[in-house]
């Protein structure tokens, strides 16, 4: 039998938002996309922008020839196949 404090941690609670209606409508949108309800979208994008805000404030430490590769990565100009077809894609939040 689950103790008090896990069945606690397993009840839904509501949260309530206030937001533009065409926020909603993108946000319908996108749910059913994805096959999920409102909350359910909802829910999942806000633990992800949650658990990478979280990341965001991990501090990650590497010798100074692992950070110069690092750096070297970054200033390199991107190309390839790859980047061109992601440039040329089509943009699916525009209609």
């Amino acid at each position: 039998m689950p103790t008090k404090a896990k069945r606690r941690e397993s009840q839904a609670r509501a949260v309530n938002l206030r937001i533009r209606e065409d926020d909603r409508t993108l946000i319908d949108h996108a749910a059913r996309v994805h096959g999920k309800t409102r909350s359910d979208f909802m829910i999942d994008a806000s633990r992800r922008a949650a658990q990478d805000a979280l990341l965001d404030m991990t501090f990650v430490r590497v010798d100074r020839k692992t950070y110069d590769h690092y750096l070297s990565i970054l200033d390199r100009p991107p190309s390839g196949d790859g980047f061109k077809r992601l440039m040329n894609a089509k943009r699916p939040w525009h209609s």
